[in-house]
């Protein structure tokens, strides 16, 4: 049975984006990478996450930026191994900074492209954000690993995530990563994590 990897994309992207893209073409013949588009709302998007991995069976997940907060609750709580990359552990902070009307980076399947950040979407990601932790348990340290640009100059969570965590890696890119820093950081990541961790 071939090995299904589920990657979830970051606040302005949708599955069409280039790092989900580029692990699709990077695992051919070796894993299915699935790449959906994420609900705008953190609870329905966990819901959303958390019924693909039910009826796909994920070996691993692997989040960017928002994906990779919402990746860390889902694996926490179904007990998977994941990847976060530059994983923005306090979305408030992100969202607060930017109300008003908004438009996706990159094609969503539904053509809906546009959204608005109001403070009830704030709200939301406030009560998510401050039970983050609560499936986390000591014994997903070796299955939880995070993965920190080092020009990244959004998101500088990963003292907060090494409370939690011991395995960090480091690429020497930005916070949204190019296709050929996906390949070459991500990629070996992603191998060795479901390799080692099942």
């Amino acid at each position: 049975m071939i090995k299904k990897i589920l990657f979830l994309h970051g606040f302005f992207a949708s599955g069409s984006c280039i790092p989900a893209q580029t692990l699709k073409q990077a695992f051919v013949g070796k894993a299915e990478v699935l790449t959906p588009d994420l609900p705008l709302h953190p609870k329905k998007a966990l819901a959303f996450i958390e019924n693909i991995c039910q009826q796909e069976k994920p070996c691993v997940l692997v989040g960017n930026s928002n994906g990779a907060f919402l990746a860390q609750i889902a694996a926490s709580r179904l007990g998977l191994p994941a990847l976060l990359s530059n994983p923005y552990l306090e979305m408030t902070r992100f969202l607060t900074e930017r109300i008003g009307p908004h438009e996706y980076k990159s094609p969503r399947a539904d053509r809906h492209q546009h959204f608005i950040i109001d403070q009830s979407l704030i709200e939301e990601f406030a009560e998510v954000q401050a039970h983050q932790w609560d499936a986390y348990r000591p014994e997903l340290d070796n299955r939880i690993w995070g993965l920190f640009g080092e020009n990244d100059h959004l998101a500088h969570f990963e003292p907060l995530f090494l409370q939690h965590y011991t395995h960090t890696y480091h690429f020497p890119g930005a916070h949204t990563p190019t296709a050929e820093e996906v390949r070459e950081y991500y990629v070996p990541l992603v191998e060795k994590l479901y390799t080692t961790t099942l």
